[in-house]
This record gives structure tokens, sequence and C-alpha cells, in this order.
């Protein structure tokens, strides 16, 4: 299979297209924020695009030419004053007007728009599924069957689908055990444990009760790898909730999200600075993207909001990262204005926001190497 067909297969045309409506709508409502930020202390917005490059069709209301641009990945507002205009004779107009002539939280505000506007998005979104759906509670602690091939050792061995492992040769499973230094859920010991030799004996639970199954495990037979024939994963349960215990739900799931989304970060600068293009499970990119929705599509609308949701959450945390180029680089360097007492020139906040531009390119072009690669 060549890479073309490998694409092929991983993206389907409703995968793709339901990636640009979550990319193109979460980028509508982030540079909406911004917009709404700088009208709302009387600075004027020149342009506002929805796309990027080529302009296809423009119109101007309210003092801002609102554009359709070519490509649908993204989308920019032009806020005055955050940038120097050029004067009729070629030179930059470094009066101060707009943006900045704004007290410092003036200008964070109009920033700070952005991210929040997403991270309230990832809010309401996660939110309305937990009202609609109920909230689902992972039990790291039990594995769950979720099928038993027919004709397979399991089958013989009496598992069903919807057994449920609560132990193995006599230990309960563990909510979470460490395995070579990472933490996993303790329904991950089935794996382990089918790599040992050896009599095993699952503790298993259905409707009926509980019952143990022994028998005799061989990890290899005939060079292959022995398969007792499951599918399983962490069981769960299902509560439903209030309007108000969604809201609530969904605050604790951003709060949790937070430690993650930064390790997630953290370990792709590192892969980033090391060059170490193998891929993880952290922060995926266009392809690894247009993947995970093509999937989703086929579940259908709430597996496409909670991915609607979980693209806006990262979207917003991305965007608070403090690197020049990005709404946490800004913010940072008004805050470092704000303690010098003395904000940056246009000449040496351009220069630090090229620098931190041009990172965060070079990081996207990783970021979409290491996605493709494994195709080849």
């Amino acid at each position: 299979m060549n890479f073309f067909q490998s694409i092929a297969q991983a993206l389907t045309p409703q995968g793709i297209f339901w990636t640009l409506v979550i990319i193109a709508l979460a980028t509508f409502m982030h540079e909406l924020a911004h917009y709404w930020g700088a009208r709302l202390q009387g600075v004027e917005v020149k342009s506002f695009s929805v796309g990027m490059g080529p302009i296809l069709a423009r119109k101007v209301w309210r003092g801002t030419e609102w554009r359709v641009s070519l490509l649908p990945i993204g989308g920019y507002v032009e806020i005055d004053g955050m940038a120097p205009d050029t004067l009729p004779d070629g030179r930059m107009d470094t009066a101060k007007h707009g943006f900045a002539r704004l007290p410092a939280w003036g200008k964070v505000a109009i920033l700070l728009a952005g991210p929040v506007m997403n991270l309230l998005l990832a809010f309401l979104l996660l939110a309305g599924n937990f009202a609609a759906n109920g909230v689902q509670k992972l039990l790291p602690n039990r594995a769950v069957l979720s099928q038993v091939i027919v004709g397979s050792r399991a089958e013989a061995l009496g598992f069903k689908a919807g057994d449920v492992v609560t132990a193995i040769d006599g230990q309960k499973l563990p909510v979470q055990e460490t395995v070579n230094g990472e933490q996993v859920g303790g329904w991950t010991r089935v794996q382990r444990t089918l790599t040992v030799a050896g009599p095993h004996t699952f503790t298993v639970q259905d409707a009926a009760g509980s019952r143990d199954i022994r028998f005799d495990w061989t990890p290899t037979v005939g060079g292959q790898k022995a398969r007792l024939g499951i599918a399983y994963g962490a069981d769960s349960s299902l509560t439903r909730v209030s309007l108000g215990g969604a809201f609530a739900e969904s605050g604790g799931v951003i709060v949790q999200a937070v430690p993650q989304v930064l390790k997630a970060f953290g370990n792709l600068f590192t892969r980033f600075f090391t060059l170490n293009f193998s891929r993880d499970q952290g922060v995926s990119g266009p392809v690894g993207t247009g993947e995970i929705v093509s999937q989703a599509a086929k579940l259908g609308g709430w597996a496409l909001v909670l991915i609607g949701a979980t693209i806006n959450l990262s979207l917003g945390f991305f965007n608070l990262l403090p690197i020049p180029g990005l709404d946490g680089g800004r913010i940072l360097l008004v805050l470092v204005g704000a303690v010098r007492r003395r904000p940056l020139t246009f000449a040496q906040e351009s220069f630090v926001t090229t620098a931190g531009f041009g990172l965060v390119m070079l990081l996207s072009l990783f970021v979409v190497i290491r996605d493709i690669s494994r195709f080849f």
C-alpha cells in the first residue's frame, strides 16, 4: 500500500469535512472574541478574515472589512495599533493609537479573550454532552469483555461478552499500578498476565454473580503469539446528572486536563528539540486529527461534540503558551512592559514576535512530518 492509499484509508470524506468544520468554528469563535475584546474598549478592528490566504470575498460592515479567504485552516483579526502602519512616504507610523494606547490590563483582556473563548466552548460542549448522556466514570480496576470470539479458546473456557474481570490469580485488580515507570490502570493486567506461562485464574462477574475461570496458558504456540480470543477495556458506569451537575462535571474535566495537556506539550517540545519523530499519544497533527474525527463521525453526533470540545480545549491551552507569536507570548510581552513601566517598542516587539512565530511554524512543520511519517 503506497503513501496516498494509506492516507485515504485513514481519512474519510466525512471525517475531512467535519475536521474542517470543527477547526473553522473553533478558530472563528477565537477570533470573534478578540474582535469583541477590542471593540468593547473602543479599538477599531480593520479586518476580520474567516480562513487564510487569498481573499475570495469581502464586505465592509461597522468599520471592519469582513473577509472569506481561500484556505479554511484558520483566520485572523487586524486590530488597530497592534502593529505599526505604513505612512504614505514608506516610513513606519510609530504613533501610539488603538491597541497601543490601552493600559496593560486592556491589552491583556483582548489577548486573553480568544483562548478563554475556546475554553468556554469546550466547557459548554462537555456540559451539553453530560446533561444529555450522563457522566461515564471509568472503573480502571475492572476489565470488561466487550467481545468473545466465536470458536476461540476463551469461548471454550466459558468467557462471555459482558463479563467483568475483577481479580487475577487471586489478587484484585488495582485502580492503578506502575509499569515501566508509567501509571496504568489495573485492567491492563489482563494483557500482562497472558505473557506469562502457567496456570491462571480469572475471577469474573456477570448478572448472575461471580465465578472463577481456571486455565493453563502458554504465551506462544508454534512460534506464534497465542490468543485467548477476547476484546476488553476498562469498565465504566453511567450516571445521570442535572444541568448543574453537568456544569460541575465539565469544570472538573477541564481542571483535570490541565496537567495532562501541559505534559503533552512538554513532551512535544522535548521531541522537537531532540528531533525525535516517533509518534506518541499526545499532540496530533492534521492527519492524526482527521483520522480521529473520521472515527468519531462513524459513531454519531455526540462523538463529534466531544471531539469539538477536545479541539477547543487544545487550541485554548496552546494559545496560552508563553511563546511570542501566540496570545500567551503577547500577554507575556505586555506584562514585561508593565513591570518595566515602559512598553516594548514596535521594533522590539516585532523582532521577538517574528522569532516566536518562526518557532511556532517550525514546530507545526515538525508535527506534520511526524504525523505523516508513519504512512511511509
